[in-house]
């Protein structure tokens, strides 16, 4: 009869995981996570979470580690650095691509949890990992096992190492040693809150969905108005609160993603209008895309073609012509406020 493997220990998986790049590993007890469930009621209630559905879909689930492993005692939970080089910002049209959204830095990081997961089934316990899910919340989870403290852009940041991670834990019925928690280390700092290009960070820690850019990328339907020229050159993603952290610019270079990027960090935004649904969905896929549909992310470059496309670029023109004369009343709205606001730079450069 074939014996029964050891618990392993968390000296162990720290190790084991650190083989795929995860750099920071911490333990949380499977309690009720009171504080996160009042947040996010109190974010349903001010329409800060907008249409998000996410964590916010099932608090009393996403807040409950039992929900999802019956007798649960311990989250393990890991931080994976997604930071990679910049470069150049390139000349004429242009859209840039979030550090996080390059590469799917969640299927390494599920896949490495997926593995502790079985070995400790393997000695007997019960063990599911989550990342990305929305069966727990995160950032909460690791804020309890220790990682870091909650900056007032509401990301974790990890001490010596900033903001540049995606989380995930284990839920499981093994009882390991809690970890020690980490002390706020934001100070007087309002970097993130004045740094935001939208306000959309409201007060420290609260970030208001519906001016959030990196939710408006992501949400289907009508961009704001209000919002389409600040979006700038973005296509997917928003780093901005994080760029000016002086923690996270500081010394996230300490913990470098080691994943090989799967996009770059600019691409054409007219390529993206050009593709097939087939071919976006294929190239672009590692995103969340609403309802799948590659609609939303033309949306996108429509936008960032009329924020950044010289006037003098008549094949962007032609396209967003052809596609204001359009069916899809959606994208021909944005096209032709492109169209305008190209227009309006061309009068400005003869002035």
């Amino acid at each position: 009869m074939r014996a029964t493997p050891p618990l392993p220990s968390i000296e162990a998986i720290t190790a084991e995981l650190a083989t795929v790049g995860i750099t920071h590993v911490g333990v949380a007890p499977a309690t009720h996570m009171d504080r996160a469930r009042r947040a996010l009621e109190n974010r349903k209630v001010s329409g800060y979470s907008d249409t998000m559905s996410f964590t916010w879909r099932n608090p009393d689930r996403s807040t409950t580690p039992e929900m999802s492993v019956k007798n649960a005692q311990s989250l393990i939970v890991a931080a994976l650095p997604y930071l990679s080089e910049d470069t150049t910002t390139p000349e004429g049209r242009r859209a840039h691509i979030a550090r996080y959204a390059r590469t799917d830095h969640y299927s390494i990081l599920r896949g490495g949890l997926r593995e502790i997961a079985r070995q400790i089934r393997a000695a007997g316990e019960r063990a599911v990992a989550f990342a990305d899910d929305n069966a727990l919340v995160d950032r909460e989870a690791a804020y309890l096992a220790g990682l870091g403290w909650f900056g007032k852009n509401a990301n974790l940041l990890i001490p010596g190492a900033g903001s540049y991670f995606v989380l995930g834990s284990i839920v499981t019925s093994a009882r390991y040693n809690p970890s020690e928690p980490v002390a706020d280390g934001c100070g007087s700092c309002t970097r993130c809150l004045d740094g935001c290009p939208t306000g959309a960070i409201v007060a420290p820690g609260v970030v208001d969905a519906r001016r959030c850019l990196a939710w408006l990328l992501q949400k289907p339907g009508t961009f704001p108005h209000d919002m389409r020229t600040a979006l700038g050159d973005r296509i997917y993603g928003c780093d901005e609160c994080q760029e000016v952290c002086p923690p996270t610019v500081r010394l996230g270079r300490r913990a470098m993603s080691s994943a090989e990027p799967q996009l770059g960090e600019w691409i054409d935004p007219l390529d993206i209008l050009s593709m097939s649904d087939e071919s976006l969905l294929d190239t672009f896929g590692v995103w969340y895309i609403a309802e799948r549909n590659p609609r939303w992310l033309r949306r996108n470059a429509i936008i960032v073609l009329g924020n950044t496309c010289d006037p003098s670029d008549v094949r962007a023109l032609r396209v967003l012509t052809q596609i204001g004369d359009g069916d899809d009343e959606v994208l021909a709205e944005h096209a032709r406020w492109a169209i305008s606001e190209i227009a309006g730079r061309s009068e400005t450069s003869r002035v």
